[in-house]
């Protein structure tokens, strides 16, 4: 199968149709929720915190919803006007900015607790235009996302390495720009589910311990286990010391969602009442 950056530059490769049909496949949307729950994972952000998010490539808003569950807060940003307007129609919760990642992230220094990005490195390889200078705009896209983070953060990226050299040029390059860390590769003998996630630290967090690049799953296994593409894994995750995590689709959670779509000028909010945010009674 080729691959998609071979066919056109994402703004175009992503139009309506394309848009739509990516977010409606339920596979994609399996395999993008276990990605970002692995993402997050590797950023290792603070137990029972909410944390101020940057998702690169958001596109949609399927990685978006992930966070949402994990109970963060987030910005997402996007090339495809197409991706960032289905992910409007659905609603998410993320601030949207269409943007050029290869052109810098445009944001205060020390902004964010952290950054993922799933699928969507392996673009800024390619030279789309005549002006495009892929190294150039690796350099730029790093050196603003370094100054973006608060020190000691992560970044990580799940992407599809075309090969060892294109591999070597992302690295390269965000080193150069002042991050630490290094390759994951998760389950590096199988040929279906190995995966690929840069993980970068911004600095070191004065005082503590120096980060360590994390360890892969499913070094000594060909395949891996059927907890990894199954709710199992997820469920897993949600449990806090023993305990079931408490859902974070509460009252203020439904009440914060019809602020947001009242904002972007949506006529048909419900209006609130005491039976907001209630959960319903199963039919039988």
């Amino acid at each position: 199968m080729s691959r998609p950056e071979h066919k056109a530059p994402p703004e175009i490769f992503y139009n309506d149709d394309e848009a739509r049909k990516y977010t409606s496949n339920s596979r994609i949307q399996s395999v993008q929720a276990e990605m970002s729950l692995r993402a997050l994972e590797l950023l290792n952000l603070p137990e029972n915190e909410t944390c101020f998010l940057l998702d690169i490539g958001c596109g949609s808003g399927l990685s978006g919803e992930i966070l949402d569950e994990e109970g963060h807060i987030w910005v997402g940003l996007d090339i495809s006007p197409s991706m960032l307007q289905v992910a409007l129609d659905r609603e998410v919760e993320g601030d949207l900015f269409l943007q050029d990642a290869g052109q810098g992230i445009g944001f205060r220094p020390g902004t964010f607790d952290g950054a993922i990005s799933i699928s969507a490195l392996q673009w800024l390889c390619n030279a789309d235009q005549q002006s495009h200078n892929p190294k150039a705009r690796l350099n730029r896209f790093f050196s603003t996302l370094y100054a973006s983070l608060r020190r000691g953060a992560r970044a990580v990226f799940q992407f599809y390495p075309e090969n060892d050299d294109q591999c070597e040029l992302i690295m390269s390059v965000a080193m150069r720009c002042g991050f630490e860390g290094g390759l994951v590769v998760d389950y590096p003998n199988s040929k279906k589910a190995k995966k690929y996630y840069l993980c970068l630290f911004a600095g070191q967090i004065p005082g503590k311990q120096k980060q360590q690049i994390p360890q892969a799953l499913g070094e000594e296994e060909s395949e891996p286990t059927g907890v990894v593409y199954s709710n199992q894994r997820i469920n897993e995750r949600q449990k806090v010391k023993g305990k079931q995590r408490k859902s974070v689709k509460d009252k203020d959670w439904v009440l914060r969602k019809k602020d947001v779509a009242r904002m972007r000028g949506n006529k048909e909010v419900p209006l609130d009442s005491k039976y907001t945010g209630r959960k319903r009674k199963p039919k039988f």
